[in-house]
């Protein structure tokens, strides 16, 4: 536990660094673009509009509540669509700084943190539009808004637990990218988010429940129309931070174990 402790030091003791590197990849990401930023907002905003047209107009989709699709569709889009820019992002983190490693006495264990703070300015974007689209609907605003926030750490943890795993393991087994793709795609359509829960017989809906991100999708809508306290699912809350918090550990105890050999594989 002694070396685990040091690891997490580390990183804060380069908060610094981790907020200049995460600016700077924010801004890497529209370099030579005239509309900069802006694009952050038109991303989220077309992809919204596609999926409404699909699954609202053309599948005639409806949630089991009175919420309005398009709304019901964006709260868990938000979430999802951050952690799957996280967690993909985080695969070759490591990898794309090869020169870092190799050349300089570098904290490697900072870098899927610098993404996984860089992506969360477009979940901000997305997490506004959301707000806008209630706003417009004229659905009740609430403070439950707030534990929205509760929901995201409950995000930040779990991805920082697979986003160092992962990043690990890939400069090893390059591989991993495209499992981690594959696992990414198969996780959007397992998790309900064009589809309420409520649809699937009872026992497979237990199963389904399994996937962490259930937990957050679930919260998202929970927070912002829905309004029902996370304690409202004490099982469901234990079951998450079980996993979570697992994951937290094995991967900051693998990328701890395998940091010292980056430099040599790479």
């Amino acid at each position: 536990m002694g070396k685990l402790s040091l690891f997490f030091q580390s990183i804060f003791s380069q908060r610094r660094l981790v907020l200049s590197m995460a600016r700077r990849e924010v801004k890497s990401q529209y370099v030579g673009s005239s509309l900069g930023l802006v694009w952050t907002v038109i991303h989220p905003l077309v992809l919204i509009c596609i999926f409404w047209v699909v699954f609202s107009v053309g599948f005639k989709a409806r949630p089991a509540t009175n919420v309005p699709f398009v709304v019901w569709l964006t709260a868990a889009m938000t979430c999802w669509f951050a952690f799957s820019d996280m967690i993909s992002g985080s695969t070759t983190v490591v990898v794309t700084h090869a020169n870092l490693i190799k050349k300089t006495v570098f904290p490697a264990q900072i870098l899927p943190v610098v993404k996984v703070l860089s992506s969360l300015v477009a979940h901000a974007i997305f997490v506004v539009i959301l707000m806008g689209l209630l706003l417009l609907q004229g659905l009740p605003v609430s403070i439950f808004y707030v534990q929205a926030f509760y929901y995201l750490f409950c995000m930040l943890v779990l991805v920082l637990g697979l986003a160092w795993l992962i990043s690990a393991l890939n400069v090893f087994l390059r591989d991993i990218g495209q499992a981690v793709g594959l696992a990414l795609q198969v996780g959007f359509w397992g998790t309900p988010i064009f589809w309420d829960i409520k649809i699937m017989p009872e026992k497979l809906q237990l199963l389904l429940k399994l996937n962490p991100m259930f937990y957050i999708v679930q919260g998202y809508r929970d927070s912002f129309f829905n309004f029902v306290p996370f304690w409202a699912h004490p099982a469901q809350t234990l079951y998450f931070w079980g996993v979570a918090l697992s994951c937290f550990i094995v991967g900051a105890l693998v990328f701890n174990k395998l940091q010292p050999q980056f430099s040599d594989v790479l």
